[in-house]
C-alpha cells in the first residue's frame, strides 16, 4: 500500500521524531502531510537532545523529566513548561508551545523491547492505529561504514520497534525527511540505501507537503533547537548549494531531495539496508545496544557524548 493511501485510511497517527533533538519538527511534517490527507496525528520525539541544549550523556529517563504526563514507564506528554536535570526544555516542549497541545515524549532507554510496549499503549490511550517513526537525514537506513555516520543509536533502537509494534496490531511507517541535510551520509549515499529498501519491495513513495507547510514548519524551526531540520526546509523552499551546520564541523549539501518526505516498509528496510536496526531488534536496554553496535564496530553519539563529558571541565 502507498504510504498515501496508508495515512488516508489510517485513524490518526502517532509520529516519532526517532533521532531526538530537532527531529520532532520532521514529525511536524508529516502530520502537516496527513492533515491534508484528511487524518489527524499526534506528533512527538525522544528524551534525547543534542549536547548544546543537554549536556548530559544520553536520553533521559522519564523519572528525570519534570511537568509531563507519564502515559506508561516509556512515554509521555510534554507541555510548554516540560523541563530536564539543569532546567533545559525539551525541543518537543518548545512545539507544545507553539502548537498549543501535547507532545509525545519517549525515553528509549529500556530498549526495543520496552519502547515498542510504550509506544503500543500510547497509541491505543492516543486513539491512534498507525506509527510513524520519522528520521530527519537518513542515517536510520545506515549500515554502519559510512565515513559521516555519528548518530546511528537512536535511530537504530526506534527503528527496531517495529516488528513488536506490528505484532501488536498497529500500522507502521518509516519516513525520511530531508535527505543527507544532518551532514551525516551524503544525499547519494542515503539515495543508495533507499533503493536497497525499494529492491526488496518496501519503496512506499512520497507524502506530499501541502501548501502552506512550509510557512509553517519555518514557524517551528523559529522555536525549536534545530539544524538540520531547518535545512530540509530550505531544501523544500528550493534552496541548493553547500551549507555549513554544527558550528561548521559539518556541511550539508542542500539538494531537490532534502525536501521529501520518502516514505519505506520499516519490516523491508531492516530486510535490506537497515542492518543496524536488525542487529538491535532483540536487544534488552539502550546500553545493551551500545554494546552490540560498539562490537560492530560502529561508533555511537552515546560513546561521543561520554567522551565529551568526561573531557569537559568541571563547572564553576
Amino acid at each position: 500500500m502507498a504510504a498515501t493511501d496508508l495515512v488516508a485510511a489510517a485513524q490518526r497517527l502517532l509520529v516519532v521524531g526517532i533521532g531526538g533533538g530537532g527531529d520532532v519538527v520532521g514529525s511536524y511534517a508529516v502530520a502537516l502531510a496527513a492533515e491534508a490527507l484528511g487524518t489527524d496525528a499526534v506528533v512527538g520525539g525522544l528524551t534525547w537532545e543534542r549536547r548544546p541544549v543537554d549536556p548530559l550523556p544520553g536520553p533521559r529517563r522519564l523519572d528525570e523529566v519534570v511537568d509531563a504526563e507519564a502515559l506508561n514507564a516509556a512515554v509521555a506528554l510534554a507541555r510548554p513548561e516540560t523541563s530536564g536535570p539543569g532546567g533545559f526544555r525539551f525541543c518537543e516542549a518548545h512545539l507544545a508551545g507553539l502548537l498549543d497541545e501535547d507532545v509525545v515524549l519517549v525515553d528509549p532507554t529500556g530498549g526495543p523491547a520496552a519502547t515498542a510496549a510504550g509506544l503500543a499503549d500510547a497509541a491505543t490511550r492516543l486513539g491512534c492505529d498507525v506509527v510513524v517513526l520519522l528520521d530527519v537525514g537518513g542515517d536510520v537506513l545506515a549500515h554502519g561504514d559510512e565515513p559521516g555516520l555519528a548518530s546511528p543509536l537512536a535511530d537504530a533502537v526506534l527503528l527496531a520497534t517495529a516488528p513488536a509494534l506490528e505484532a501488536a496490531g498497529l500500522g507502521v511507517l518509516g519516513v525520511v525527511f530531508g535527505i543527507g541535510c544532518d551532514g551525516e551520509l551524503k544525499p547519494a549515499e542515503v539515495l543508495e540505501r533507499l533503493e536497497e529498501v525499494r529492491s526488496v519491495g518496501g519503496d512506499l513513495g512520497d507524502l506530499p507537503l501541502p501548501e502552506g507547510a512550509l510557512d509553517r514548519l519555518d514557524a517551528a524551526c523559529a522555536v525549536v533547537p534545530t539544524e538540520a531540520s531547518a535545512m530540509a526546509v530550505r531544501c523544500a523552499r528550493g534552496e541548493v548549494g553547500d551549507v555549513p551546520i554544527r558550528q561548521g564541523r559539518r556541511t550539508v549539501p542542500l539538494t531537490p531531495d532534502g525536501g521529501r518526505l520518502v516514505c519505506f516498509d520499516p519490516a523491508a528496510a531492516m530486510r535490506s539496508a537497515a542492518k543496524l536496526a536488525a542487529a538491535l531488534v532483540d536487544s534488552c536496554s539502550l546500553e545493551h545496544a551500545h554494546d552490540r553496535l560498539t562490537e560492530l564496530g560502529v561508533r555511537t553519539e552515546l560513546a561521543y557524548e561520554r567522551d565529551a563529558a568526561a573531557a569537559a571541565p568541571p563547572s564553576s
